[in-house]
């Protein structure tokens, strides 16, 4: 296969029971629940092309997921980190605006 061969990614034992709990709960959103397939996928030493049309994403996705577990662990490669700026209002229609 082409391009580069990816470093084993090693997950520890309590990582791997939470992220399977995380894919049985039902209330799991799917960018988290897509997240941990990857993981999970990848410390089975799967390569990353196969791993990618697996859960139907770009390699490129695959690599960012390891690299983000690597580099801040589970949390930083499952959740999103808050972004800066103003949060976002929503209006009811009809409702008069503060």
């Amino acid at each position: 296969m082409r391009g580069r061969k990816p470093d084993p990614l090693i997950l520890k034992p309590k990582e791997v029971i939470e992220l399977q709990a995380l894919l049985r709960d039902g209330h799991t959103p799917q960018r988290v629940a897509r997240r941990a397939r990857i993981l999970l996928a990848r410390a089975d030493d799967a390569r990353v092309e196969p791993v990618a049309a697996q859960v139907g994403q770009d390699p490129a996705t695959i690599w960012r997921v390891c690299e983000r577990y690597r580099q801040g662990g589970l949390p930083a490669a499952l959740y999103d980190a808050p972004r800066s700026g103003r949060p976002r209002t929503f209006f009811r229609a009809g409702a008069p605006a503060n």
